[in-house]
């Protein structure tokens, strides 16, 4: 059994009652930023390493918006399959499982997290070994439909949100009025993920960590294409630049695309 413990009352996500998923929300403060009123969705995609789970964090604590973190779903889908002893490649079981699943989704950038039927995975679900089985269930077409479904019914909600993932901006979100793909070089991706993984950098992290985005590309791009930028969605390469430029490249691409909406 993976371990996961429940969080009291004070801590958890409030969770969404019956089989489809949603949202808590602890509405961030607003930054005073020219695009600060915008409410609509900015959606973003890109592979492992790009830095697109921080950057969406940072940016959507800046302008006052929620922040969804999709990828989070597949793990979660992940760790409560492994965790009930399934076979990741029985997909007609799994996509059973995540269909009967009560994920609880905090969309406090501030705070965000999950829980599977009540019990907090936030941590659970960052292990190597999620990492290393999540392609499984990220290219599972049935638990795809259920999670996506879940995805639009959380960004459909009032209040505007920055949605990440691998593909927000053509199937999940393709109407997003702001639509970015985070990019970077592959030595810089690896870098990234080995020190989010590994807690460094070194020449054996960078190996595994290598290995682990090579085989996940590889299966995933099978079902999605995250690599490439589909028309009217804005590249931005990560990898020469520092998290803050980041930042703030993605909130003058928002102020620019969206800003005058709320000027």
């Amino acid at each position: 059994m993976i371990g996961g413990a429940s969080r009291d009352d004070s801590s958890a996500p409030p969770e969404v009652h019956g089989a489809r998923g949603g949202q808590a929300l602890s509405t961030p403060a607003e930054a005073a930023h020219p695009a600060a009123g915008f409410r609509g969705v900015i959606a973003v995609d890109g592979p492992s390493g790009s830095g697109k789970s921080s950057v969406c964090r940072a940016v959507a604590r800046r302008l006052g918006l929620r922040y969804l973190d999709t990828g989070a779903m597949y793990r979660a889908v992940t760790w409560a399959a492994i965790d009930r002893g399934l076979d990741l490649d029985d997909q007609p079981a799994v996509a059973a499982l995540s269909r009967g699943l009560t994920l609880g989704i905090s969309t406090d950038p501030a705070a965000p997290g999950i829980a599977v039927d009540g019990v907090d995975v936030d941590g659970p679900i960052r292990t190597p070994k999620i990492s290393e089985s999540v392609s499984a269930i990220a290219t599972n077409l049935d638990v795809r439909a259920d999670l996506i479904a879940r995805q639009r019914a959380i960004i459909a909600d009032d209040g505007g949100i920055v949605a990440e993932g691998r593909d927000i901006t053509t199937v999940v979100a393709p109407d997003a009025d702001v639509r970015l793909l985070l990019t970077a070089d592959e030595n810089a991706r690896i870098a990234r993920r080995a020190r989010e993984l590994h807690g460094t950098a070194d020449q054996e992290a960078l190996k595994a960590t290598h290995a682990q985005i090579a085989t996940r590309d590889a299966r995933d791009s099978t079902v999605v294409d995250f690599l490439v930028a589909a028309d009217g969605v804005v590249t931005l390469d990560t990898s020469a630049l520092t998290f803050e430029q980041v930042v703030s490249t993605v909130l003058q691409i928002v102020d620019e695309q969206a800003g005058a909406r709320v000027r």
